[in-house]
Parts: structure tokens; sequence; C-alpha cells
């Protein structure tokens, strides 16, 4: 049996995968941009500042399109997997499940629990999986 624990954010994500007694580790990143708007027009010494016109939008569908290839990445890592644990700090665990419901039907149904749990090592991460599973 092949378990997987994924603990993921916007940043990267760490696979632990359990195979008997054989443990491996693997770290993907995402390649997800920060979004500093920057810029600015006018004079510093206006009234209220420098003013711009700021894109959020295109911002926002570039973000959509590079989530959607950071999972696509991440479910392709963890496809032969038997048994799936999804946990991370902010709300990118919950999106990938919505994901996997939504493109990967097969995955989502190995899914056993999507949790939050805030930034941890690398060996915090890897207790944090054998645990789950071996409960």
């Amino acid at each position: 049996m092949k378990n997987s624990g994924v603990w993921l954010d916007k940043e990267k994500a760490h696979i632990v995968t359990l195979v008997k007694e054989s443990e491996s580790f693997e770290t993907l990143f995402s390649n997800i941009e920060t979004f500093r708007p920057f810029g600015g027009s006018g004079t510093k010494s206006a009234k209220w500042g420098p003013q711009d016109v700021v894109q959020d939008s295109k911002f926002l569908e570039r973000e959509k399109h590079q989530f959607k290839a950071y999972f696509k990445n991440l479910a392709e890592a963890i496809k032969t997997a038997d048994n799936i644990a999804l946990f991370g700090p902010a709300e990118t665990a919950a999106k990938f499940k919505k994901e996997l419901d939504t493109n990967y039907p097969q995955l989502a149904a190995k899914v056993k629990i999507v949790s939050k749990a805030d930034s941890m090592t690398d060996n915090q991460i890897r207790k944090l999986v054998r645990e789950y599973f071996r409960n």
C-alpha cells in the first residue's frame, strides 16, 4: 500500500511517500509569482501621492493559470498513491482538493483528509504524515 502525505502552500509542496517501511521525501516548487504593484505617475509632492491604476484582474488571471499548472504537476507526482492526506497552513490544500474533485476524480476519491497545519520543518512534515497513516 502506497500512502502519500502532501504539505502544501502557495510557494511549494512537500510530498512524503510511505511504502511499507520505506519513506521518500520530495519538494515541488510552484513558481507562482507574488503580487507587488509598482509604478506610479505624478509627483511625490502631489496631495495624495503618486496615483496609478493597478491591473488586479490581469494578475489574478495569471495567478489562476499558475495555480492550475502547479496543481497539475502535483497531481502527476501523487497519481500512483493509494491513500492521500493533504495538509497546509492556508487555503491552498482546500483549493487543491477542489481541483482534484473537478479535474482528477480518481485522485479525489483517494484523499482521506484535508487538514490545516502550520508551517513546519521537513522532519516535522515527515512525522505528521507517518503518524497520520499509522493511525
